[in-house]
């Protein structure tokens, strides 16, 4: 153990809420790197699922699924002030949650902000109140009712997480390559001026999968490499963007929110039924899958740079999401199925061969140079060897909700705060170790590349980074 740093002394109580893929990734990461024994640690789950692993190492786990008439009484007892509360959890709103932390004097962080069951499907919700835009804006709604109090970090995964951090580097990369003097951007203002100085029309998350199984897809399976029922949720949610400035027309099922900071737009079609054009370093351009996410709202909301009340720079921000191929193929028949579930899952680990990798990272575009990209080219080899029960996918998650957890009890009294609010080189620097290869990279890829030779698609030839180039 004395090889790993140890990054904090933390004398309080942890509280798990799930126990899945990430939940059992994250343990062996936290009893590393912060000083916090076994006995003090306790995990409350709604399945059997990782209680052996739990019990290996010596913590306690409870088999308790969580719902709006008990969740205080479950919690309560455990949580008191100097407590962190850390949620992996499912169909368990983080709002309540983040409420109950609050009370109780207890820190917090999620990597998602889920609502109670039915939040992101019930179609008698419009599709604008089942969206992230929506969960986010009742998220910093409540920030302000709670006005402080202990650190509660919301959405601090892979992504929404650290691609956050990914950006600002990638900005400062940019700007030291194009000679623009940078500074040391310290305001959420500072921020939106250097990418408006530098011209970055938009920002893809884009994630290429390419770890393959021993035993493939069957019929009536849901296969992934993270959480099943959270690619499912997310993937039934409205496709939605951050919607840049630069933009000269809505898509066709483009609809804006009636409410809230105007930042984003949604589709009306699912995010796994939309698919968007980009690029990352090894697997060249490909189609994703437009999942909403987090960090393509609040990222887009972050770099709004405004003159005075008008907002004259904010650039497009999306997921562009090519799973490994047995989810693509699990996606498919799910569509297929109308959007209702298969009747079995499966998480990939074990059963993964060697030699894939998840390249997960930032496109930052239509700039001075075109395109760049930054990001971790993890290989499943890799996070074997650097940490137990993680895959390449599940590692680039655990490790920035570690990040999240150690920056939230460095810094203890903060609120609610939201990725691009944090400091995102001791997040980088925490993370680094387990990301496998970082590599910026530059290419002069665009979504016109190779069009028009089959049909005429009537695109953009005067803008390559118009929306309309790049959704599929």
């Amino acid at each position: 153990m004395s090889q790993y740093p140890v990054h904090f002394n933390f004398p309080g109580r942890l509280v798990m809420i799930g126990f899945g893929s990430i939940g059992q990734g994250v343990v062996p990461l936290i009893l590393r790197h912060i000083a916090l024994p076994p006995e003090r640690i306790t995990i409350v789950s709604a399945d059997e699922m990782g209680k052996k692993e739990a019990l290996e190492y010596g913590i306690k786990h409870i088999v308790q699924p969580l719902t709006q008439e008990n969740y205080r009484q479950v919690l309560e007892p455990m949580l008191g002030r100097g407590d962190f509360l850390l949620n992996l959890s499912v169909d368990v709103s983080s709002l309540a949650l983040i409420k109950l932390a609050h009370e109780k004097g207890a820190m917090y962080l999620d990597t998602c902000i889920e609502p109670w069951p039915g939040g992101y499907t019930d179609s008698n919700i419009s599709p604008s109140l089942r969206s992230n835009y929506a969960l986010r804006e009742q998220a910093l709604e409540l920030r302000a009712q709670l006005k402080g109090g202990p650190t509660a970090v919301i959405t601090h995964g892979a992504n929404p997480g650290l691609v956050s951090h990914f950006v600002k580097q990638a900005l400062l990369n940019l700007a030291a390559d194009t000679s623009v003097d940078a500074g040391n951007p310290q305001s959420r203002e500072a921020w939106a001026a250097l990418a408006a100085r530098l011209g970055v029309k938009v920002i893809h998350i884009a994630e290429r999968d390419t770890q393959v199984a021993n035993t493939p897809k069957k019929a009536n399976e849901f296969v992934n490499t993270w959480s099943v029922d959270g690619f499912v949720s997310e993937g039934c949610q409205p496709a939605e963007l951050g919607w840049g400035t630069h933009e000269k027309e809505l898509p066709p099922q483009g609809r804006h929110h009636e409410f809230g900071r105007q930042s984003a737009i949604y589709l009306m079609q699912p995010g796994a039924g939309t698919r968007v054009r980009t690029w990352t370093p090894k697997a060249g351009h490909f189609h994703g899958f437009l999942i909403t996410h987090g960090e393509s709202i609040s990222i887009s909301d972050y770099l709004s740079h405004r003159e005075g009340d008008k907002v004259v720079y904010r650039p497009t921000v999306h997921y562009s999401y090519h799973p490994c191929d047995d989810a693509v193929l699990s996606v498919h028949e799910f569509a297929g199925r109308n959007w209702r579930m298969q009747d079995h899952k499966r998480i990939l680990n074990q059963e993964i061969l060697p030699g894939g990798i998840d390249e997960l990272g930032v496109l930052l575009a239509g700039h001075q140079k075109n395109a760049y990209w930054y990001g971790s080219q993890l290989s499943i080899d890799e996070a074997r060897q650097l940490v137990p029960h993680n895959t390449a996918t599940s590692l680039q998650v655990c490790v920035a909700a570690l990040s999240g957890m150690i920056w939230a009890m460095e810094n203890p009294e903060r609120g609610m705060v939201e990725p691009d609010e944090m400091d995102f080189r001791r997040n980088l620097e925490i993370c680094m170790p387990y990301l496998g290869p970082v590599v910026g990279a530059y290419s002069d890829w665009t979504p016109l590349f190779d069009r028009n030779r089959l049909f005429d698609e009537g695109l953009d030839k005067s803008d390559p980074w118009q929306f309309k180039n790049v959704i599929v």
